[in-house]
């Protein structure tokens, strides 16, 4: 579906949203072959903070998707209150909110190759699925629950996943610590009850238990974007003074219940959300206090398109483009250079993409 308004927007969620997506969109690439100009620059900290953690710990890519969780769920009391003004009755709203986890799951099961690689051994499980989930189940809480109640239930949902995956370990995998990939619950849950084949065979990341904590981040947001639409003066200290707060209980839960992407852990959930906080903080002191508009086109043109360039990536190549363009002075450069230069022509070909459809106000929201 397309939206022709901007009116009403907080920019700070436009920009801070583009700044998340644009590592989706090939960024990270770019850093890491910038790195690999250097020796030794595949190991370089920065360099290894552009993929994923196989298992415990946390490096800066694992940020991307609960960021973007969160900022989904800051977007929702604006929504809410919008739908609300211009009439919309509560049975309307709940259509609105099913039908937009159901258009998600969908687009997660076209993103897995579901109509490529046929109805055989599909991938059920996606990160549009978790999103859309996630964020249906935070916002009917939102609906029905008052502030305090959900804080509350926000807590016996961490604590409550928490027992359960630190005490219970796969029936399948007798013996195996139950914060290992083969001991895990949360695999095992995935292993009987999920058709079609999991992600890493015997465990898939967005699969149904992590729902719960992921759950929990969708109502971080959402607990932001109740205090900024709140009349209280003091809105930025006090949102990176929860931030760190977020991050000492964390980190704490950690020495119990490590940070881990895979099992979206508790800890993890309080660690990820404690950095999402901090820089809306930040980009909201900037683009909605301060009025700060410099800079700011490259990450609202990825920012209001954000789903368009998540699926587009996966359906068009866009390397090939670059390669169409820049292949013949790729072959004059070292392979590192080349690399770089490739990697630069991708992101801008889909940058350019996305610009295209901001001049024509072509906003894709689900």
């Amino acid at each position: 579906m397309t939206q022709n308004s901007q009116d009403n927007r907080l920019l700070s969620l436009d920009v801070f949203r583009g700044f998340d997506m644009m590592f989706i969109m090939g960024v990270e690439g770019i850093i890491i072959a910038v790195c690999n100009l250097f020796p030794g620059g595949e190991n370089a900290l920065l360099a290894r903070n552009m993929y994923h953690v196989n298992w415990h710990g946390l490096y800066f890519m694992d940020t991307i998707f609960p960021t973007f969780l969160f900022i989904a769920g800051i977007s929702f009391p604006f929504s809410y209150a919008k739908q609300l003004s211009r009439g919309s009755t509560l049975s309307m709203v709940y259509r609105k909110i099913f039908r937009r986890a159901a258009l998600l799951l969908l687009l997660g099961f076209l993103y897995n190759g579901l109509l490529e690689g046929g109805f055989d051994n599909p991938r059920y499980c996606s990160v549009l699925g978790r999103i859309g989930l996630a964020w249906m189940v935070a916002a009917l809480l939102y609906i029905n629950l008052s502030t305090r109640q959900r804080v509350l239930t926000a807590a016996l949902l961490l604590t409550g996943y928490w027992l359960l995956v630190r005490f219970v370990s796969a029936p399948d995998s007798a013996g195996a610590d139950p914060l290992s990939l083969e001991g895990n619950i949360v695999g095992y849950v995935d292993r009987m009850l999920m058709p079609g084949h999991l992600y890493l065979d015997i465990f898939d990341p967005e699969g149904l238990l992590g729902i719960i904590p992921a759950t929990v981040t969708a109502m971080t947001g959402m607990f932001t974007g109740e205090f900024v639409r709140s009349k209280y003066q003091h809105k930025v200290p006090t949102m990176l003074f929860a931030a760190v707060i977020m991050l000492a209980v964390g980190m704490l839960w950690s020495l119990d219940f490590p940070i881990n992407k895979n099992l979206w852990s508790s800890s993890f959930v309080l660690v990820v959300g404690a950095y999402s906080l901090a820089m809306f903080s930040l980009s909201y002191w900037l683009f909605d206090v301060r009025k700060w508009r410099r800079w700011t086109l490259f990450f609202q043109v990825i920012g209001m398109n954000s789903i368009t360039i998540y699926l587009l990536q996966r359906m068009v190549d866009m390397g090939s483009v670059s390669r169409f363009f820049l292949g013949s002075l790729s072959k004059l450069l070292p392979d590192t250079s080349a690399a770089l230069l490739l990697t630069i022509g991708y992101v801008t070909v889909s940058w350019l993409v996305l610009y295209f459809l901001y001049t024509k106000k072509v906003f894709l929201k689900v």
